[in-house]
């Protein structure tokens, strides 16, 4: 494929054999860590893959093993953990781990399921393939989209600078706050994703979509709060490719990416004939609807121009009666994993939280050696860099940074002085990287 080709075709097909679920009690274990790695393999390569256009068979392997719908349950799985789990780490007193890593990739474990997810559902064959556990995927980006408005609604995702002066669990909770923020907007994606294929999908896949989530209305309110721009410092900055950027004035009736995924879901689902026969416009519905019309500009026509049939759309719309809402009795499938994890683990999570304290969370210093060793395997730098969107930015300030830690390599910074402010902080880190590079 290339020089930087991060995995071997057999590799690559064993990886993807092996690829399991597991349950919350089981994050952070051995058998979790070597998935995990893998999966995070798997994401560079589905990254590589699609970046250099020469094929995708990170996406194909999915769907000849019927892992789709393997990733989504471990999806929703670690979802969960972080939900029921987590929140009981962070609030034990006598928990001072020497390191905090081995907390974090669980966490960030979410992110990379969602990228890859984000990144091969881009193919109608891997929506198709997803079977019954869509319902289940709908279902979580409707929880994530909800949880993105509501934190815009509440100032936003955290900043960089928040991190400052902080324990290490503080700070732990602040970056699970931010990484929260791009997991929805990856949700956000998918969900587009899904909906380019609403002709095709099943009748409980479209009701769940229309009529228990109404998600057209909640990508209206979406638009409302654009979550993916902000102001800061009196300046507008917009977030794309995983970093808030400031917007020129001459850029800001640009159309972002990410509103654009919200226009061509709304296309979708508002105009495609299979959504349209089952989404009853109630008079709420209008009235939400309706809030479209002062978006519809000729700028965003003229960057979109399918949107002109929406337009004609709300146009005739505004003229016609509402509907009542459907009371007729169907029977149909409902999403079953975050239900049945959550009857399985009733009234566990306390007992799950100290015991992944005791026997995950704590682990010795040869074990972190170990680790930081694995870890230096799987994210290497050359490809890191291939898939990076842009230039680094500091592990302090956030600005773009030009200087990496020398003994470690894995850390960015602006200059020296952000560097001396952050040691505190990034010392362990940096130690047990750097045993591990020594250790190959």
């Amino acid at each position: 494929m290339g020089d930087l080709e991060l995995l071997l075709p057999g590799e690559a097909d064993t990886l993807v054999q092996q690829l399991r679920s597991f349950r919350p009690q089981e994050m952070g274990s051995e058998g979790w860590n070597q998935q995990h790695e893998k999966m995070e393999k798997l994401n560079m390569q589905a990254i590589l893959d699609a970046t250099a256009s020469q094929g995708e068979r990170i996406q194909e392997l999915l769907v000849t093993y019927g892992k789709i719908p393997t990733l989504v349950e471990e999806l929703i799985a670690v979802e969960m953990w972080k939900l029921k789990v987590f929140p009981v780490l962070c609030r034990l007193e006598d928990f001072k781990p020497l390191n905090t890593f081995p907390i974090y990739m669980v966490v960030h474990h979410e992110a990379s399921i969602i990228n890859l997810l984000e990144t091969v559902f881009f193919h109608k064959e891997v929506c198709e393939s997803a079977d019954d556990t869509l319902l289940d995927l709908v279902d979580y980006c409707h929880r994530k989209l909800t949880l993105l408005i509501g934190q815009t609604s509440h100032g936003g995702p955290p900043k960089e600078k928040e991190f400052q002066d902080s324990t290490p669990m503080q700070e732990l909770q602040n970056q699970a706050a931010l990484m929260e923020f791009e997991i929805s907007l990856k949700a956000l994606s998918v969900l587009r994703y899904i909906t380019d294929c609403v002709d095709s999908l099943s009748l409980s896949t479209l009701s769940r979509m229309l009529s228990t989530h109404n998600l057209p209305c909640l990508l209206v309110e979406l638009l409302e709060h654009s979550p993916w721009r902000r102001q800061e410092g009196g300046k507008l900055q917009q977030f794309e490719s995983g970093h808030w950027q400031a917007v020129t004035p001459s850029e800001q009736q640009k159309l972002s990416k990410l509103e654009g995924q919200v226009w061509i879901a709304l296309y979708n689902l508002l105009l495609s004939p299979a959504a349209r026969s089952q989404y009853y416009l109630t008079s709420f519905a209008k009235g939400q609807l309706l809030k479209l019309q002062a978006f519809l500009t000729d700028i965003l026509l003229d960057q979109l121009p399918n949107l002109a049939d929406l337009k004609g759309f709300l146009a005739h719309l505004a003229l016609v009666e509402t509907q009542p809402p459907k009371k007729d009795l169907v029977l149909e499938q409902i999403p079953e994993i975050w239900q049945r994890l959550e009857q399985e683990n009733k009234g566990k999570w306390q007992a799950i939280a100290k015991h992944q304290l005791q026997h995950v969370f704590s682990p010795s210093e040869q074990d972190l050696r170990l680790q930081a060793r694995r870890w230096s395997e799987t994210y290497r730098l050359d490809v890191l860099e291939a898939v990076a969107p842009e230039r680094p930015h500091c592990a302090y300030c956030n600005a773009e940074a030009s200087k990496r830690c020398s003994r470690c390599q894995k850390e960015w910074y602006c200059c020296r002085e952000c560097q001396v402010k952050h040691w505190e902080k990034h010392r362990k880190a940096c130690f047990l990287a750097a045993q591990g590079d020594r250790a190959k």
